[in-house]
C-alpha cells in the first residue's frame, strides 16, 4: 500500500508564507521522515545531506518551526531539544486509517493544550463563482 501525505499542509503548500527554499526543504523533512512524522536525523546529518552548513539547515527549518510544521520539543530544563518532529498534520502515514487515527489523536491533544496547533495562513476571501457554481478564475 502506498504512504498517505496529510493533505492539509500539502494542499496548501502553495499558500505557505515561506520562501521556495523552506517549501523545498519540507519537502525534503517529510522524506526523511518516519510514517507519523519524527525526524530520526539531526541538524548536522541534514547539513551533510542536504548539501549545506548547519547554518542554512537553522535558516532553512525557522520559518517551518514558527509555523509549527516542524515541532522542535524542549528539554526537561525547559532548554531547546535537539530533535525534531513534523507536526503530526503535517506528516506522513503508512494508510488512510493510520492518518485519521493520528488526526483524531492529535486534534484531541490540541484541544487538551498539550500540541500546538499549525498556524497556516486562511483563506482571505472566497473566489466568486458563475451562475453555475462554479469559480470564476481567470488570468489577468
Amino acid at each position: 500500500m502506498a504512504e498517505v501525505l496529510s493533505p492539509i499542509v500539502s494542499e496548501r503548500i502553495w499558500a505557505l508564507p515561506i520562501s521556495g527554499a523552506s517549501v523545498k526543504f519540507l519537502q525534503y523533512l517529510i522524506f526523511r521522515s518516519d510514517h507519523g512524522g519524527y525526524l530520526p536525523i539531526r541538524q548536522k546529518d541534514m547539513a551533510r545531506e542536504y548539501n549545506v552548513t548547519p547554518q542554512s539547515i537553522s535558516n532553512l527549518i525557522a520559518p517551518l518551526i514558527d509555523l509549527k510544521i516542524v515541532l522542535r520539543p524542549q528539554n526537561e530544563d525547559g532548554s531547546k531539544g535537539n530533535s525534531y518532529s513534523l507536526h503530526p498534520l503535517a506528516a506522513k502515514y503508512a494508510s488512510h486509517q493510520d492518518m485519521e487515527t493520528a488526526f483524531r489523536k492529535a486534534l484531541a491533544t490540541i484541544k487538551a493544550g498539550d500540541l500546538p496547533n499549525l498556524r497556516l495562513p486562511s483563506y482571505a476571501a472566497v473566489p466568486p463563482t458563475e451562475s453555475d457554481g462554479r469559480p470564476n478564475l481567470q488570468v489577468a
